[in-house]
């Protein structure tokens, strides 16, 4: 299992444990991490599941295709580092991943 902490907005860290194949946002709603709303249930036609990667693992994650950067533009507070939650698929790489949750979603 590969391993997931979310950050809250108050600062809480939620360690999770996510299947390979799944989304980082699936992991979120299955672990009720507060913030990951998920209105779309993860076809990228919203922003409710935004989370800002941590710097050190940008690279590893990877950046937004061209769709998730238009849904993008309705999120809150868009940093270099946002995603969507529901396009960044669970690997073995991602073992160790975090990501922060915004103070709300768009």
């Amino acid at each position: 299992m590969t391993k997931i902490t979310y950050i809250t907005n108050d600062g809480e860290r939620i360690e999770t444990e996510a299947e390979n194949g799944s989304t980082v946002m699936e992991t979120a709603i299955m672990n009720a991490v507060p913030g990951i709303v998920a209105e779309c249930g993860g076809a990228c036609t919203c922003a409710t599941c935004h989370v800002y990667v941590d710097e050190a693992w940008r690279a590893v994650v990877g950046g937004p295709s061209t769709m998730e950067e238009d849904m993008l533009d309705f999120a809150f507070d868009v940093r270099e580092n946002s995603r969507l939650s529901c396009q960044i698929k669970v690997r073995d790489e991602l073992d160790g991943l975090v990501v922060q949750v915004p103070s709300r979603q768009g």
